[in-house]
Order: structure tokens, then C-alpha cells, then sequence
């Protein structure tokens, strides 16, 4: 091992489980700081035996977050949430919670610092959820000049929320499938990046020198129209469905009703009016900007990583004879 420490929030998240993996592959002893360490027992054989510790922290409260933060070489800010509940709130969570971590990082000396943000973060934007990302970077750039910022498209991987969750709503649905999502004929467009990807990305940034106060953006090999996404989930479970548009005006209606849905104990909101304003923008790297390949990663495509996890999906199992 190297002895280095990287102190890593949201390190039993979806991106998280995997950098924390990667990390130790590399030889980086780990901290996780989670909200609930005894959920996230799962990371500890990523290690050898002490290299990946569990730490409580909660980016809503400042004294954990310093005090997860002592004596570590490195840090990285992964914490983000996609829908509002409770007390967990995009200004809390996002913009507060990273601005929190930065100045702990920059009062403890930490100069190597990755934050991973998500492309299409703006202040003026009026998505909730992208407004407080550009918060987050802004905050993060006052305190660590020298962070690195990564800002990735759609993360895609067997525990993601984008593919597993239209495959849900799909296997659900009766014949059709009413989108408010697809305005424009569902035209609006996404790069996909595999989560291991972003998982090596990270890692690069902080061990290459050159990355230090620099920001990249993340995508995969392929650009999608949302509808084609949508058409590749329904070919590879093998059901059938008409994609039927929906207009504008009902956009918010049908997002209040999600919102609504997730306000159901352990049931997560199909989709919210913040999420539907997200999905209208095309979400694809800047021209010029640099990416993964920058950073020694060659990106994998969705169609050799996503069918091996939508088999489950599939009405007669993954043996069973394809739809032409």
C-alpha cells in the first residue's frame, strides 16, 4: 500500500462503492465517510484487512465532517442526491454539504481534492438539482483553487438509477407507456459513461499532477437521443410498448404525481418535475472539453456493459428466444 488516505463522502453510494474499490486496488488506504456506516459494511473486503475504514459523517453537520477529514492526504466529494426528501435537500445536500467539505478540506491543508459534479451544472439554471451542482463547484473552487472537477454525463452500471429504473417502469406498464420525458419526439441527447469508468477517472485525477485545478467532463464513447435509450431498454427485455409523448403542459402534473408516489414510505418517485426539466436538455460533453481520455480512461460502450444486468427484466428469463 502507499499509506496515503483518501477520505471519500458518499462512499457507499452508487459511484462511491466503486471508487472506494478502485482506490484500494490502487493501494490507497480508504476512510469512507457515510451517514450510516452500519450500511455499508460492503465496502470493507474491497480492502485488505484495514484498509478501507467506515467513518459517520454527515455533510449536514460540519464537526463530523472535519473530524472525518484529519490526517488525510486526499479527498473526494461524491455526495449528491437525485430527488429532495426530508431533510435531505438539494441545498443542504449539494451545495451546502459540498461547500462544508471544501472549506474542512482547505482549514485541515488538503490540497489534492476531487469533486465530482454533473454536467449541465449551472446557477442559472432552473433545475433545482443543476443550480445547486454550479453552487457546489463554486463553493468548492473558493476554498480549493486546486480541486479537480469532473463532471460526468448519465452514470450507468448494474446498481444505477437511468436503465434499471425505465426497465421498472416499463415491465409495469400496460401497452403504452405515457413519457412526459420525451418532448421534442424525445430528441434531447445523453452520453452514458460506465460507472468503472468514472471510478478510474477519479482515481487518475488524483494521482496525476497535471489534472490539479482543471475540470473534465465525462461521457462515454456514444451520443443517444433519449428516445433511442429508451428504444434499446425495451429490445433488450424484450417488451413491447408504444412510446407515447406527452404534451408540455402536463409535464408538471405528471411530475407532482411522481413527487407524490415518493412520499410513500421505501418508495423512491418514478420521476419528479425537477428530473423532467433535467431530461429536456441534452446532456453530452462540451466541445473541447477535456475528457476521459485526458485522464488515461478508454470509456466503454453501454451495449457491452447494460444487457448483462437487464436480463432480470426479461418476462421468460435471459435463455429465452429474442423478439425480432
Amino acid at each position: 500500500m502507499t499509506g496515503k488516505l483518501a477520505v471519500v463522502f458518499g462512499g457507499s453510494g452508487f459511484i462511491g462503492r466503486n471508487v472506494v474499490r478502485e482506490l484500494a486496488k490502487r493501494g490507497w488506504r480508504v476512510r469512507a465517510a457515510v451517514r450510516r456506516p452500519h450500511h455499508a459494511q460492503f465496502l470493507r473486503p474491497m480492502g485488505v484487512v484495514g484498509q478501507v475504514q467506515l467513518f459517520q459523517a454527515n455533510v449536514r453537520h460540519r464537526p463530523s465532517v472535519a473530524r472525518a477529514i484529519e490526517g488525510a492526504d486526499a479527498v473526494i466529494n461524491l455526495v449528491g442526491i437525485l430527488h429532495q426528501e426530508g431533510a435531505q435537500s438539494f441545498t443542504r445536500v449539494q451545495a451546502q454539504g459540498s461547500a462544508a467539505i471544501a472549506e474542512a478540506a482547505a482549514k485541515a491543508g488538503v490540497t489534492t481534492f476531487v469533486h465530482v459534479s454533473a454536467i449541465g451544472a449551472d446557477e442559472a439554471s432552473d433545475s433545482q438539482y443543476a443550480r445547486t451542482k454550479g453552487e457546489a463547484e463554486r463553493a468548492v473552487r473558493q476554498a480549493i483553487p486546486s480541486a479537480t472537477i469532473l463532471r460526468p454525463s448519465v452514470v450507468f452500471g448494474p446498481e444505477d438509477q437511468f436503465f434499471n429504473k425505465f426497465a421498472t417502469l416499463m415491465s409495469m406498464a400496460p401497452a403504452f407507456l405515457p413519457l412526459p420525458l420525451l418532448f421534442g419526439g424525445g430528441a434531447a441527447k445523453f452520453q452514458p459513461v460506465y460507472v468503472d469508468d468514472v471510478a478510474e477517472a477519479i482515481c487518475s485525477a488524483l494521482e496525476k499532477p497535471e489534472a490539479s485545478g482543471k475540470l473534465y467532463e465525462l461521457g462515454g464513447p456514444r451520443t443517444y437521443t433519449f428516445r433511442q435509450l429508451l428504444e434499446f431498454v425495451l429490445s433488450e427485455t424484450g417488451h413491447r410498448r408504444i412510446l407515447a409523448p406527452v404534451p408540455f403542459a402536463l409535464a408538471p402534473v405528471i411530475g407532482f404525481f411522481g413527487e407524490c408516489v415518493g412520499a410513500v414510505p421505501f418508495f423512491a418517485p418514478p420521476v419528479t418535475r425537477d428530473q423532467i426539466k433535467l431530461l429536456q436538455h441534452d446532456n453530452v460533453v462540451s466541445d473541447g472539453a477535456a475528457g476521459l481520455k485526458d485522464l488515461g480512461v478508454t470509456p466503454r460502450t453501454v451495449e457491452s456493459i447494460v444487457p448483462a444486468y437487464l436480463v432480470r427484466f426479461r418476462k421468460y428469463g435471459q435463455f429465452a428466444e429474442r423478439l425480432a
